[in-house]
């Protein structure tokens, strides 16, 4: 298969002024709505009152309507004494009678002011009398406990301006005012089309070589999160005219056109090419100097975006916020997006490639000297990282490293930053994932973050977590985690685990025998792939030290999870690999027992108090969680 290059990557800047330039970026059409779709909607024009808010003199107490001149001088010892009305105002009686000097009516909250009261006395200030008369207690100023006619809003005030969203605040003020219908601007039509042989719409059942269609998902909500109406028109195989018929659809359909894949030049991808057909302009920008997201390519067609996302998630993800998303935007009437940032420091050296803008996703954690960033990268086509990523970083084009400890600023998400009540950073396991579902389970809000048990001391070191969980043996002691703990440094009791060789059932390389002498024999086979852990894991330094330095085929390979070796050899990718016994069997592999661990939790001493750390504690003492534990096949006797 041949792949043409990029003819003319540019960068970010030019390719927003030039996909800009081609567009008309003007809210798109006036519409009526009755007020009962108004929620979320952004006005189109200014809303002016018809009327006074309230539109009578109302009162604001259970109590009487007086005079207040009447009420001079009132108190416990002196009360005043007025007569009493036969008029009772409960709300929605127009008042038939008026107060004279002298004389008070009865009147209820909300009830309508009489002609000649100017106050009203609460009835806990006031005492019945003899002969209809009732005595006041405490005396009242003109206008106390009424609120007058237009004190909220005047007739002819404008009460909402065009350019607001409207929420349930602002639908109320339009109930208020009356306004059964109001003026708002068009929502933009998003179309999304999906393109390549590959893709298949989630609940189909999955088959080698094929992906699930996550970015028409998340595409379709952002889009509605941005006040879009989403227009899904499903996946399009490689099928060239098919994907002319459907783009030609969704030019006259939809206001906006996204196709996401077919953006690259290889020799299946043919979104760029029906896109090329376009002429008015057409394509006007075609690979952008940015990771991830360099293959995206920007277009029009008579001041209508159309624009081809790339594949991968995170790709796909981070050019339509970058290029597609303050146009959906404007076209809805919407101002800008207010970007919410916070300041931070890198926790780790990380490496960029020169000569594109790379946005590399992050989740903060707070230590001791404030916010830290730890990468979350996947690559670009991790879902998963960005769902539980806090923001990112923009890199710039001319950086090369970003040094541990940089100051840094993180663009975040979700406009706004709630950290996890509990952080956890370090090595992964199954065990873990029940404890935290169990956690959440409480009400308390969590965060893991796979960086290994080496990574996950560091960061407790540093007072950057609230929990590391780690397997590390020390060589010298023959102990797991007791002898490397730092000073600051307390350990939590987790459990034993035990770690071997993962195999497909049947396979005679590995059927019946130790785990020594099975791999003994696989490192020695090139046609015997690996699957690798990554670097800094408690099971890759086990892996390394019966490697004894040799790197089989497969060892490139690291994943850094035990069901992503388990996945990889369950599904042929490769044909052993290191994890730990539950999830062998959970994945129905062949185990061959190599050495039981224990894993641990690291805790920095000045956190041990946190409510989020106690609860943990408290947790994994449970008889119940324990019991749950062993049934997944960890042991929970103290080795102490």
């Amino acid at each position: 298969m041949s792949q043409q290059q990029f003819l003319n990557v540019i960068d970010v800047d030019e390719a927003q002024r030039r996909f800009r330039d081609a567009l008309t970026l003007r809210p798109l059409a006036k519409q009526q709505v009755a007020l009962e779709e108004a929620l979320g909607r952004v006005l189109a024009e200014d809303v002016v009152a018809r009327g006074d808010v309230p539109s009578f003199d109302r009162s604001n107490y259970d109590g009487y309507a007086v005079r207040a001149a009447d009420t001079y001088g009132a108190e416990e010892e002196a009360p005043r004494r007025l007569r009493l009305l036969d008029d009772v105002l409960a709300t929605g009686v127009v008042p038939q009678g008026h107060v004279a000097d002298g004389t008070a009516m009865a009147i209820a909250t909300g009830g309508m002011l009489p002609r000649g009261a100017d106050a009203v006395v609460m009835v806990e200030h006031t005492s019945p009398g003899e002969d209809a008369t009732i005595l006041v207690t405490r005396a009242v100023t003109p206008g106390f406990g009424v609120s007058f006619a237009g004190t909220d809003v005047t007739a002819g005030e404008t009460v909402l301006r065009r350019g607001q969203m409207l929420g349930s605040r602002e639908t109320g003020v339009l109930a208020a005012v009356g306004a059964d219908r109001v003026a708002v601007w068009r929502r933009p039509v998003v179309a999304i089309l999906s393109t390549g042989d590959e893709i298949i719409e989630p609940g189909q059942p999955m088959r080698p070589g094929l992906v699930y269609d996550s970015n028409a998902r998340i595409l379709a909500d952002a889009v509605r999160e941005l006040g879009g109406l989403p227009k899904p028109l499903g996946i399009v195989h490689d099928d060239l005219d098919q994907l002319r018929t459907r783009l030609r659809e969704a030019l006259v359909a939809a206001d906006v056109v996204l196709l996401s894949g077919g953006t690259s030049k290889g020799a299946g991808d043919l979104s760029y090419r029906v896109v090329g057909e376009l002429s008015e302009p057409g394509i006007v920008a075609h690979g952008v100097a940015l990771k991830p997201g360099k293959p995206i390519c920007l277009a029009a067609h008579r001041g209508k975006p159309v624009v081809i996302l790339p594949g991968f998630p995170t790709s796909a993800i981070f050019t339509f916020h970058e290029f597609v998303a303050g146009v959906i935007r404007l076209l809805g009437g919407r101002p800008p997006a207010a970007a919410s940032s916070a300041e931070t420091r890198m926790a780790v050296r990380v490496n960029s490639e020169i000569g594109r803008t790379e946005y590399l996703l992050v989740g903060l954690v707070e230590g001791p000297a404030g916010l830290t960033a730890y990468p979350m990268g996947k690559g670009s086509g991790s879902m998963t990282a960005f769902s539980g990523a806090d923001g990112f970083v923009t890199i710039g084009r001319h950086e090369e490293i970003v040094e541990a400890g940089a100051p840094v600023t993180v663009q975040l998400l979700a406009g706004d930053l709630r950290l996890a009540d509990l952080v956890v950073i370090g090595s992964h396991c199954v065990g873990l994932d029940f404890l935290l579902g169990r956690i959440q389970d409480l009400g308390i809000a969590t965060k893991f973050m796979a960086v290994g048990s080496t990574g996950g001391l560091q960061a407790a070191g540093r007072g950057e977590c609230d929990l590391a969980g780690v397997h590390l043996l020390d060589p010298a002691t023959g102990q797991y985690n007791v002898s490397l703990l730092l000073p600051g440094l307390e350990l939590i009791e987790g459990y034993g685990r035990l770690q071997g060789v993962v195999f497909r059932p049947g396979d005679p390389r590995f059927e019946g025998r130790d785990a020594a002498e099975a791999v003994a024999r696989a490192k020695d086979d090139p046609d015997c792939m690996m699957v690798n852990r990554n670097q800094g894991s408690g099971t890759r330094i086990l892996i390394d030290r019966m490697l004894s330095d040799r790197q089989p085929a497969g060892y490139a390979v690291q994943p850094k999870s035990h069901n992503a070796v388990a996945a990889a050899v369950a599904q042929g990718r490769a044909d052993w690999g290191v994890a730990i016994e539950w999830v062998a069997r959970h994945a129905g592999l062949g185990f061959l027992p190599m050495e039981e661990e224990r894993y641990d939790f690291v805790v920095p001493k000045a956190r041990l108090d946190r409510p989020a750390v106690v609860a943990f504690r408290r947790l994994l003492a449970e008889p119940d969680v324990r019991e749950a534990l062993t049934r997944m096949g960890f042991r929970m006797q103290s080795r102490f």
